[in-house]
């Protein structure tokens, strides 16, 4: 059962204002010392694939930078490795898609020179930890062509993408983009034996434009599709509200519990910096502070990503500080995203109301 992973890193969103200027959706930082593709990488370096291949955007200069040669995820060796595939210019802009067929056409090569019995397929943004090794054997057990992963939801409110409705055998017997109540959500997840996919590419190359859960769902009486149950923490980043809502997750002790599982680790890009230094006027509250930080000032509620500096008598809630930031002295911060390099001068005051003020890198106010 040789299983080789991809990840689609093509796709954008316009809800996340200046976060996304100079970065892909993949390489938003995240949890003070992660980007949300370490979680895709992770979960399949955690499986023992060795072979993954990642659909990159235009844009995919962070990126890069952030995956190199994959060391950090066991995927340095000599058999296997990561590989970074280019993907359309344009990607996928339509909200909830994720797997353009286009991207596929492109880099079918990738799938061609491997042997592998199947391909596990995923997004790159979304926040979770998960044992792919079930679900690859279940999907070898029932033997149909795609598996797709689902988690249950009392609620769809919120969620962009697929839900799926199933017989009592598992097999999916409709995909739709809308629902109401507990549902079946698609998590951007599934398996695909790989001389189907090259056949798929084949039959459905006229349709390059289209999403291929789109295909697949327009198509279920002639594609069997069965399903993979995750009863685990999801955290979807579709927009900057999701992105806050699910940073703020990252601060409930059993979340993080979950998310790093001491049987299956998440991996990032190593920065070695100096311990975090609280001096006699920090008061620190249900936060994270990262390594290389130094606080003088209140933190509650909020991310600091590293070597960021809260200066004596500021205010921060409910907020995230990526990398470098300089925040000045009785400065008071209250929902509000700043990018790296940002610094908030003496006495300034900011507040997000519904939605989280978002401040671009290097801004200096």
């Amino acid at each position: 059962m040789k299983t080789i992973g991809l990840i689609s890193a093509n796709y954008i969103s316009g809800e996340f204002g200046e976060i996304t200027d100079r970065r892909t959706l993949a390489s938003i930082p995240y949890g003070g010392r992660y980007r949300l593709i370490d979680f895709a990488l992770s979960n399949m370096a955690n499986a023992g694939i060795s072979t993954v291949g990642v659909i990159s955007p235009y844009n995919s200069g962070s990126l890069i930078d952030h995956i190199g040669k994959g060391k950090p995820w066991g995927f340095g060796s000599k058999v296997g490795g990561i590989f970074i595939l280019p993907g359309s210019v344009y990607g996928v802009s339509i909200s909830g898609n994720r797997f353009l067929l286009r991207d596929f056409i492109a880099n079918r090569q990738y799938f061609e020179r491997d042997d592998a019995d199947y391909i596990l397929i995923s997004g790159s943004s979304d926040v979770y930890n998960m044992d792919y090794r079930p679900l690859i054997e279940h999907h070898h057990e029932i033997g149909s062509p795609i598996t797709v992963v689902y988690r249950k939801m009392e609620e769809s409110t919120g969620y962009r993408g697929f839900f799926v409705d199933t017989n009592e055998t598992g097999f999916v017997t409709k995909m739709v983009t809308k629902s109401t109540g507990p549902c079946k959500y698609f998590m951007d997840c599934f398996v695909i034996d790989r001389k189907y996919l090259l056949d798929f590419i084949e039959w459905f190359a006229p349709l390059e434009y289209m999403d291929i859960m789109d295909i697949v769902s327009e198509n279920l009486n002639s594609i069997e599709v069965n399903t993979f149950e995750f009863d685990g923490y999801l955290g979807k980043v579709s927009n900057i509200n999701d992105y806050m809502r699910v940073s703020k997750d990252f601060l409930n002790k059993e979340v993080r519990k979950e998310i790093f599982n001491e049987d299956r680790n998440i991996y990032t890009k190593v920065q070695d910096e100096a311990p975090v230094h609280f001096t006699n006027t920090a008061n620190v509250k249900n936060s994270i502070v990262s390594a290389g930080c130094i606080i003088e000032g209140q933190v509650e509620n909020s991310i600091i990503f590293r070597s960021t500096h809260i200066g004596k008598g500021a205010e921060i809630k409910d907020s995230i500080i990526m990398q470098h930031g300089e925040i000045g002295e009785d400065v008071e911060l209250a929902n509000v995203i700043c990018d790296k390099y940002v610094e908030i001068t003496e006495g300034t005051k900011i507040s997000g109301d519904r939605d989280p003020i978002i401040i671009g890198r290097d801004k200096k106010l």
